[in-house]
């Protein structure tokens, strides 16, 4: 009982924690619970130890009859889970009882021939009232969870009974009713799933949510504009068929939520993901290195089949007619060498099983250092490979030439045009769909595999859809409607493309050993702090249609700060302080990205104004942390960092302005949030656009520095004329400073109180 149970979350049978929020709620009451259970077993006990286990027995008393209590309340209004809530919150009850009766050692020490019971006399009953209580909350909290996926389901039903009278309509005037009612039950749904997926355990159910979050996100609009134009053009079998595929995809989506919340096996995780590459080579790694420590771990018949199946899935690589011979040739020689260092370390293993040693021998240590860096060798040529193809595929279809073809021959009613474009199209989907399996095989981690085949499948079914939107606009040139649908099929073909950049961007962070997560930047407004404009403002929820237009919003935020983050990233001094606000600004654009989609913890549009605010101080810091750094400039150069200081100087303020205006009703605040993510782009760009030079100036002035001697000295010889102001220079030197931190210091208190 030493250790917390929450490291291993079978409490009982059956009963196995799957989300942070449970595992975080049992946290406080396992700690309390050890304290009681590893006292020390002294002979006299002082006042004070006795005092101390009394209080905190008591607490847990108290702490789970209120726990009871609410688990009581939910069981009241749950009747099919009712049995067992109540049974469960009974027995809960029954070991905190139990608990504090054993505790209840007053001031001074029992002795045994008082007849009492506690936990002195009898360790084995606290154990047992221990076991009974962790056991009997979990399965409460356990019970609530289930209530929660109840919600999500009921969410999914309602969504696909409007789908259902969706996709029937046969009426302008009843589409337009029945879409409003699917929008506000898209918004449900997607706070819901959102939250679901933060809390998530598994990092490879939280991928698979994602994406499928993400399917429903694109399709919402698509499906509006593929069902007006069904509606326009009810003959047309192109747009019959592209209207189709928007709500099989939506229908998959939706199912695939269901599946990961609920854990069904019927096509969810029965799915193994098929054996990367990258995953391979690791498994191949760790078993030759476990020779060191056992020369029987293993057989050599296993090592040799091993390394066969793991050359075997390079064949994805070598033989793609996109492969060039010289790429080819560099990975059959690597594979070759990999199995020449594997049957050297074959030869000596062999021997030093037949002269029964018991630790590997020089040569063959010297062969299994070969052997795996054989193998490390051919896993680099194999990323730089997938990488460098990726690479190169999104910047030729950067360009969105086919697309802007196909709008082009649509538009002019030519559908020989479009075909022949169409099959451009195909081509480049075929391209972009090997390519991001190749990247599958390099990626590195799980959640990054489960991406990386969304995406295969997002190209896989987008490109059709696009070549359908097109025919349905050359068969109706003159259709504003048709015409609306490609440029949504189109943006989501580029939404995707952005996505794909991003995800390469990740598994070179992965490769080269960085994470490639965002760092949170949390600054949520708790009670009685940051309240400027809780009493002018009410939040409000997004329909589907406002919620999509966000999105493509923030989707530019998200490509912003990635790129803020890997242009800081080539500074030497990872402490300066334009380096550290260019990050805190990249990260809390981030933040807003995120809420964009209905993720992460900003919530509601209170939230978000606030988090715009802050982004907006941190931005003027920035500005001063400029100006501090200009001093050290000659004129030209100190002018062009002014000028782009003076910009971000007056972004930064439009910015807090605006997030502290009231906005009363919906659709003021929905151009509030739009003005404010249209701001903090402008202040990204900047940022972005300024980050080279002065990490260029900086490296100059720096080199000039260490040649003309002491900093004192050379900024005397700069320019002693031109004067540093007091305030310029703390700024600059405090860019984290007191408000930096007690911000901080709101986050850390805000995460312990989820």
């Amino acid at each position: 009982m030493a250790s917390s149970p929450c490291s291993n979350t079978n409490f009982d049978s059956g009963l196995e924690i799957k989300t942070r929020s449970v595992e975080q709620t049992l946290i406080p009451l396992v700690s309390q619970i050890t304290t009681l259970i590893n006292h020390k077993d002294k002979p006299k006990k002082s006042e004070r130890t006795l005092a101390a286990i009394h209080r905190v027995g008591q607490a847990v008393g108290v702490a789970v009859g209120r726990f009871v209590a609410v688990g009581e309340a939910i069981a009241a209004e749950n009747q099919e889970l009712k049995d067992e809530m109540s049974q469960a919150c009974f027995e809960a009850r029954r070991a905190g009882d139990a608990i504090a009766q054993l505790t209840d050692v007053g001031s001074v020490a029992p002795t045994p021939s008082d007849g009492r019971v506690t936990v002195f006399s009898d360790r084995a009953a606290m154990v047992k009232a221990a076991r009974l209580l962790l056991s009997s909350v979990t399965k409460v909290l356990v019970l609530a969870d289930r209530i929660v996926i109840k919600q999500i389901i009921t969410s999914r039903n309602k969504v696909l009974v409007t789908l259902d009278h969706l996709e029937r309509v046969s009426t302008f005037q009843e589409f337009v009713q029945i879409f409003s009612q699917f929008g506000n039950e898209m918004v449900e749904f997607a706070h819901l799933t959102g939250d679901r997926q933060n809390d998530l355990k598994d990092e490879k159910k939280k991928a698979r949510m994602a994406a499928a979050r993400a399917v429903l996100e694109k399709c919402t609009m698509m499906l509006l504009t593929a069902s007006k134009t069904c509606l326009r053009h009810p003959d047309c079998e192109s747009a019959r068929i592209n209207k189709d595929a928007v709500f099989h995809r939506m229908r998959c989506a939706l199912e695939q939520v269901i599946e990961i919340v609920t854990e069904a096996r019927s096509c969810g995780d029965s799915k193994v993901l098929p054996m990367s590459i990258y995953n391979g080579i690791r498994d191949f790694k760790s078993s030759v290195e476990c020779l060191r420590e056992n020369l029987y771990s293993w057989s050599p018949q296993d090592m040799g089949s091993q390394l066969d199946v793991l050359v075997e899935r390079t064949e994805d690589f070598t033989d793609s007619p996109y492969t060039s011979h010289e790429q080819r040739q560099a990975i059959l020689g690597l594979c070759q060498l990999a199995r020449q260092e594997a049957q050297q370390l074959l030869q000596c293993w062999i021997e030093a099983q037949s002269a029964h040693a018991k630790q590997p021998p020089e040569n063959m240590e010297v062969a299994i250092l070969k052997t795996c860096q054989g193998v490390s060798d051919l896993r680099r040529e194999l990323h730089k490979e997938s990488v460098s193809r990726a690479s190169d595929l999104l910047k030729v279809h950067g360009e969105q030439l086919p697309l802007r073809a196909l709008k082009a021959a649509g538009a002019e009613g030519n559908l020989e045009a479009v075909a022949e474009y169409s099959r451009t199209l195909t081509e480049q989907k075929e391209q972009l769909v090997e390519t991001c399996r190749l990247l599958c095989h390099v990626s590195g981690t799980e959640p990054l595999e489960i991406t990386c085949i969304h995406a295969e499948e997002t190209f896989h079914v987008i490109g059709p859809q696009i070549i359908s939107a097109a025919q349905t606009l050359a068969l109706h040139p003159s259709s504003k409607i048709a015409k609306e649908n490609l440029d949504v099929f189109c943006e989501a073909w580029e939404s995707q493309l952005c996505d794909m950049a991003l995800l390469v961007r990740e598994i070179n962070d992965v490769f080269e050993g960085k994470r490639g997560d965002k760092r949170p930047y949390l600054s949520l407004p708790r009670p009685g702090k940051h309240s400027t404009n809780l009493k002018t403002s009410k939040s409000v929820k997004l329909d589907a249609e406002e919620q999509t237009s966000m999105a493509k919003l923030g989707l530019e935020l998200r490509l912003l700060s990635s790129d803020v983050d890997t242009e800081v990233e080539k500074w030497d001094d990872q402490e300066h302080e334009i380096v550290r606000q260019s990050q805190s600004l990249a990260s809390m654009a981030y933040n807003m990205y995120l809420f964009t989609r209905g993720e992460g913890l900003l919530k509601t549009t209170l939230d978000f104004f606030h988090q715009a605010e802050i982004l907006s101080e941190e931005g003027l810091q920035l500005c001063s942390s400029l100006r501090t750094f200009a001093v050290q400039l000659v004129d030209e150069e100190k002018s062009t960092v002014l000028t782009e200081m003076d910009k971000l100087v007056a972004l930064c303020q439009q910015l807090q302005m605006g997030a502290k205006a009231p906005a009363q009703g919906k659709t003021a605040t929905f151009q509030k949030v739009d003005t404010s993510i249209q701001t903090t782009r402008g202040i990204l760009t900047v940022v972005l656009a300024m980050l080279p030079n002065c990490n260029k100036l900086h490296r100059k002035y720096k080199s000039e520095r260490s040649s003309l001697g002491s900093p004192q000295d050379w900024r005397e010889r700069q320019g002693a004329s031109t004067p540093v102001k007091d305030e310029g220079t703390l700024n600059g030197k405090n860019g984290f400073g007191v408000k930096s931190l007690e911000q901080h210091m709101a986050n850390i208190n805000l995460l312990e109180s989820k």
